[in-house]
């Protein structure tokens, strides 16, 4: 019995020990940290004068000087991180300006060191400050990396760092090939980082709708967006038909995006597609294109499973005059289930939307729909929106 109480209090008592341990660690950390945080803004007070030199100095025809004096690890973090914020911000001559003083320094070489290091976090950190130093030459040490370490959310780090420094396309199909090889759902951002580039991205995107790999096809269309590339044209007519649902997806959303000229044929095909994203992207760019022609396919798409196409075709319906906006009163009117609460629920946002316009035309639309909508359920009232997602039970989307 006693034995069992004499260890049990050397338990507690190692226990206390710990929390002992555990909370001097602690204060020790947080000195550490108040400790580097005041050399910091030392070091900046101290280099102040030479900060507002290279500032004046960045638009002269002279080289920028160097630091002055010897400079301590932490003295050389903090010059280094300064620089680097600038570089960020400038772009052209002044951002060469600057990554050459980065050279010149020994800052880019003492990082391509670090990146030996048995310490992942010194590793991800030398990265980081190399990409903001646009150091070309460590992209090829850092797609090894990427290559030879299992992903995780910090491999993004290096990603954007080779994506800043790379001086040829290749460089940059090889980091997107890294990133994407484990199969996460990335592919947004890696086309975010894939446009921080210095490079002509329009070229690398459109080699990149070609490639048989569908990730990189699918990061391509991503990146697309709100680009205007004339010679993508072609290759998304072939990527609208391709096999990959995800793909075909991206695909017709950017085709559409670029107001196409559509023949009736293609948008019956497309309205029947078995994506759902596809007939939902359609639906909702026939109101934007105004192609009264495809109001009987509109109707018929507000009776689909998915509640994404049975919203978007009725908004098209409400922008394509006073025809679309009275098929949607008939279906109020005379439908059932969750195609007459769709049809509700836009009919009563175009009542309200439509009424705050000022200008005489859209006056004029707006009163057309108005007495549609009082010969269909009398006079208009003023009355909140309802909700059509609260009718129904629809969870497909």
């Amino acid at each position: 019995m006693y034995t069992h109480l004499t260890l049990a209090i050397y338990f507690i008592y190692f226990c206390l020990g710990l929390i002992g341990i555990g909370i001097v660690s602690l204060f020790v950390l947080k000195f550490n940290h108040l400790h580097k945080v005041k050399k910091n803004q030392q070091y900046l007070q101290k280099h102040q004068d030479y900060f507002k030199f290279i500032q004046t100095h960045l638009n002269g025809p002279s080289e920028l000087p160097l630091p002055p004096g010897k400079l301590k690890e932490l003295e050389g973090r903090v010059i280094q991180e300064k620089l680097i914020g600038w570089i960020e911000q400038f772009k052209g001559e002044y951002r060469e300006k600057l990554v050459k003083l980065c050279h010149d320094a020994g800052f880019v070489q003492k990082d391509i060191k670090l990146l030996d290091s048995l310490f992942y976090g010194r590793r991800i950190a030398s990265a980081y400050r190399l990409g903001g130093m646009r150091a070309a030459e460590a992209v090829p040490r850092l797609l090894t990396m990427m290559k030879n370490e299992r992903y995780t959310p910090l491999t993004i780090v290096v990603a954007r760092a080779v994506a800043k420094s790379a001086e040829n396309e290749e460089q940059l199909k090889e980091m997107l090939q890294h990133l994407l090889r484990h199969g996460k759902p990335i592919h947004n951002m890696a086309a975010d980082i894939v446009m921080e580039t210095q490079l002509d991205a329009s070229r690398l995107l459109l080699k990149l709708l070609d490639d048989e790999n569908p990730d990189l096809v699918k990061v391509a269309l991503v990146a697309m967006w709100g680009q205007a590339i004339p010679e993508v044209v072609p290759s998304l007519d072939r990527l609208v038909g391709a096999e990959q649902t995800d793909v075909r997806a991206e695909a017709v959303k950017l085709y559409l995006s670029s107001n196409p000229v559509l023949k009736d044929d293609t948008i019956k095909k497309l309205m029947a597609d078995k994506d759902w994203e596809v007939r939902a992207a359609v639906a909702k760019s026939l109101g934007s294109l105004h192609a009264a022609g495809s109001i009987p396919l509109l109707r018929n798409a507000l009776k689909d499973a998915n509640w994404w196409v049975r919203n978007n075709s009725a908004e098209s319906l409400a922008k394509l005059g006073e025809t679309g906006f009275e098929v949607l009163c008939q279906i109020a009117m005379n439908g059932s289930g969750v195609e007459r609460e769709t049809a509700m629920y836009h009919i009563e946002r175009a009542m309200l939307q439509d009424n705050e316009h000022q200008k005489l035309d859209q006056m004029v639309a707006y009163n057309k729909k108005k007495l549609l909508y009082e010969r269909y359920f009398g006079v208009a009232e003023r009355r909140p929106v309802r909700q059509v997602a609260a009718v129904g039970g629809d969870y497909t989307a």
